[in-house]
């Protein structure tokens, strides 16, 4: 009888034991992404607070400097390695094709989009050549533009259709010549061909067979035609 109160006593305290498993709580992993870190890069104050407000809104993305030209732009990449850039494609000390450049040579993984007001064809391809990731107009809708940051953060192109179609135009129509571009230049600044011939130091007569292969590839029939459509394009700044 002894032998049994002893066991049923054993069993007893066995089963008062606390479950140590049980009271084990299940640990929960952080699942939270880190924010884009995303760099603003443009001229215009009002166009960089207006990005600023509408970046910080987001809950997946943190502004992380702000540039207000090319120059800056660059070193503030090189500071702060962001994971995405907005950059503007006209800005002073470097323009962004520049900036594009610099950036690249220094990380060629580098995650840049331009956002900008100019739709030439020749704007879009030295961006894309240069090698930003995503090429937007600024009056693009907010979240097409929240789109593309994330888009383009994930390792996709961001290009929209209609100005893909007209980088595919640039690419496969004729393109001008350095030396063509040149003449172009100056007929913006209203010199004559013979003042072109002096300034270029070539005859007036190759300045003519320029001029004549100027107007066949851009399909114009008047320098001043020839000086609006490149300026469209992004073939020449005024």
């Amino acid at each position: 009888m002894k032998s049994k109160k002893k066991t049923a006593t054993k069993s007893n305290k066995r089963a008062k034991k606390p479950n140590s498993a049980a009271k084990k709580t299940p640990k929960v992993r952080d699942t939270k992404k880190p924010r884009i870190k995303v760099l603003i890069a443009d001229d215009h104050s009002v166009v960089r607070e207006g990005l600023v407000s509408l970046i910080t809104r987001k809950a997946d993305m943190i502004v992380i400097g702000e540039a207000g030209n090319g120059r800056e732009a660059v070193d503030l990449w090189k500071q702060h390695h962001p994971d995405v850039t907005l950059l503007d494609l006209r800005m002073p000390e470097l323009d962004g094709v520049g900036a594009l450049k610099e950036i690249r040579d220094d990380d060629e993984n580098a995650r840049i989009i331009v956002l900008t007001t100019f739709d030439g064809d020749e704007d879009i391809y030295r961006a894309i050549q240069a090698g930003a990731k995503g090429y937007l107009l600024k009056d693009a809708p907010r979240e097409a533009l929240m789109d593309c940051i994330r888009r383009v953060h994930s390792g996709e192109t961001c290009v929209p259709v209609h100005l893909a179609a007209k980088l595919a135009q640039r690419v496969s129509g004729e393109t001008l010549s350095t030396r063509e571009i040149e003449v172009l230049k100056l007929m913006a600044q209203g010199k004559s061909n013979k003042e072109i011939g002096s300034a270029l130091f070539i005859s007036e007569g190759t300045v003519k067979s320029h001029v004549k292969g100027i107007f066949a590839k851009m399909n114009v029939i008047s320098r001043t035609e020839a000086v609006a459509s490149a300026t469209r394009r992004g073939l020449i700044q005024l």
